[in-house]
């Protein structure tokens, strides 16, 4: 069974190990240039808004490294459901011709009962009409071939319902352990994302836009300039469905149509250009030609972080992505997250 497990990334690892480091910085110089909002009853147990906002900076991009497991885990759930409704139906229609070739054989066992089941010589020898028996000679012989070819193909078809069965089982077990394994993702991004609310509910609300607009990767408003730029090719496509989700919410393990995660939503953008993408970012940055960054095309996937997080260039320096909890599909510049790789899809 395919694994969507997040892969080695050897070839990207120089730059993998340095975007931790990277996304701490840039997210904590970010919130540091933000002005303390710390209302006066609160101020000795709040932490600095710059550090609070690394923490929820942090555990959202944790709750998104669980939620590309819980997607891997959903889809490789569907994949093997899938396929256990087809060995079951196989093994139902196996077991149909069985039971067909098992009437036949019925048949077979009565008339022989009739007829007292003996051996042609000692049937030829007790006739009464001698000659007619040898007028059936010939014939008995094709019947008795009949009869092994039908005792035949009951043994086979039992063995293939037999293989049948235990293939179906076998499914079924892998789907038991897909479904654990999926509850427990659910389970850590929950988890994830209740801390970081947890620490949102420590600010007044002033605080808390001050802190997700320190956090926010973008905008919503379509920079200037990019709706004159020419895309052409299947990315037409899928650019201009990536920019008609503008402002849709990101909610985790979503696909659309109302609302999106970030790998939901470069899937669903390529599907709208008929190209079929896995659907983790670990997956999909497999799903193409590695592109250097400095030649970068509407349509390419750009990767971040650990490559957990993914968007879509749509030319003009600009990417479109899906951010993460309580964010809303939006523009942003190509390099204000740490990039570890880009894809072409194939």
């Amino acid at each position: 069974m395919a694994s969507h497990r997040k892969p080695s990334t050897s070839a990207l690892s120089g730059t993998a190990a340095r975007t931790a480091a990277t996304a701490v910085t840039l997210v904590t110089a970010a919130a540091a240039s933000a002005t303390v909002l710390a209302h006066p009853a609160h101020a000795a147990q709040l932490p600095a808004l710059a550090g609070l906002a690394s923490q929820v900076n942090l555990l959202y991009q944790q709750a998104e490294v669980a939620t590309q497991d819980y997607d891997g885990d959903v889809a490789q759930a569907v994949a093997t459901q899938s396929q256990a409704n087809q060995l079951e139906q196989e093994a139902a229609a196996t077991g149909g011709s069985l039971n067909a070739l098992r009437t036949r054989l019925g048949i077979v066992a009565a008339g022989q009962y009739r007829e007292g089941d003996l051996p042609a010589v000692l049937q030829l020898l007790t006739s009464s009409h001698p000659d007619d028996f040898l007028q059936r000679a010939g014939s008995l012989d094709r019947i008795e071939a009949a009869q092994q070819q039908v005792l035949d193909q009951y043994g086979d078809q039992a063995q293939t319902l037999a293989l049948e069965e235990a293939s179906a089982e076998g499914e079924l077990q892998d789907l038991r352990i897909d479904q654990q394994s999926l509850v427990a993702a659910k389970a850590l991004v929950q988890a994830k994302l209740a801390s970081a609310q947890q620490l949102l509910d420590l600010l007044d609300p002033a605080q808390r836009d001050q802190l997700q607009q320190s956090l926010a990767e973008g905008s919503q408003q379509v920079p200037t300039g990019l709706d004159d730029l020419l895309v052409t090719g299947r990315a037409a496509a899928a650019v201009a469905f990536a920019r008609a989700q503008v402002g849709k919410p990101y909610v985790w393990g979503a696909t659309g149509p109302g609302a999106f995660d970030c790998s939901g939503l470069t899937q669903a953008s390529w599907a709208a250009a008929g190209v079929a993408l896995p659907r983790t970012t670990y997956g999909q940055i497999d799903a193409g030609q590695r592109v250097p960054l400095d030649q970068l095309q509407p349509g390419d996937l750009v990767f971040y972080y650990g490559g957990n997080h993914v968007g879509m260039y749509v030319g003009d320096g600009e990417v479109v992505h899906a951010p993460h909890p309580g964010a809303v599909v939006t523009y942003a510049p190509v390099d204000s997250m740490p990039i570890v790789g880009a894809v072409r899809p194939d």
